[in-house]
């Protein structure tokens, strides 16, 4: 049975990467609890807007936990309280009545602030123009079934590649690491046959290029599996580490 409740929404807003930022609190009483969290953002937004105020800008697109566009921390945990979820999955019956909710953007050097809770994410684009792909020429498309592949393995790559590039993994680890997603996206290709001939210069060039872009090294607290919204061990890593040698 749906219920209502009220919160305190304590957002921070920041103008623009060069601008000054600060906490914000916002009141939003009796909405539904039914509602997802950002669908409590659009209604607070809906009152900004009616007091000629600038609304929260925050991204988002499918709202179904599948694209990764959406992401940022709720009371200091990327994605919120619920795992194995993104966000827009979050619905407000996660939360008591009166509750106060710290709103605030994935802290990364790689992921600079555009706006609000808005961070760029575009070096994760990049990862992914540097070896996130298999570069074999395979000629016109084979047989379906030319090439068996077991069910297991399968299975295996499919895990991996359920990853959504949302970042939350960068924005919990304490040393802003892009292993997982990296490493994930590696997994996926590596353990089929037909990512096997470039692997090792992918794993290496993606490792480099973490680096790079201002990533930090493996802190190894696991906070990144934890957090994930598709819930991709970090055992993945270890994996990634082995196939860069």
């Amino acid at each position: 049975m749906s219920y209502k409740l009220s919160l305190t929404l304590r957002i921070w807003r920041q103008a623009s990467s060069n601008s000054s930022g600060a906490f914000h609190v916002y009141r939003l009483e009796q909405i539904s609890a039914d509602l997802s969290l950002l669908e409590a953002l659009d209604r607070l937004n809906e009152q900004l807007i009616a007091q000629a105020k600038r609304p929260v800008s925050f991204d988002h697109d499918c709202r179904e936990g599948i694209c990764g566009s959406c992401g940022f921390l709720v009371n200091g945990q990327a994605h919120g309280p619920q795992t194995g979820t993104t966000v827009c999955q979050l619905y407000l019956r996660q939360f008591a009545d009166g509750d106060t909710l710290t709103l605030e953007p994935w802290r990364a050097r790689a992921f600079p602030l555009i706006q609000d809770l808005v961070v760029d994410r575009s070096a994760f684009d990049r990862l992914i123009a540097a070896g996130g792909y298999c570069s074999v020429n395979t000629g016109q498309a084979p047989d379906g079934n030319a090439l068996l592949i077991g069910k297991d393995q399968v299975a295996s790559a499919f895990e991996t590649a359920t990853c959504i590039g949302c970042g939350a993994c960068v924005a919990s680890c304490r040393n802003a690491s892009a292993s997982l997603f990296v490493a994930a996206k590696l997994a996926h290709l590596g353990q089929l046959p037909q990512g096997q001939s470039d692997s090792k210069r992918r794993a290496k060039r993606l490792q480099e290029l973490m680096s790079e872009e201002g990533f930090g090294s493996c802190s190894s607290n696991l906070e990144c599996e934890a957090v994930c919204p598709k819930q991709i061990s970090a055992d993945w890593i270890s994996w990634m580490h082995r196939e860069a040698r």
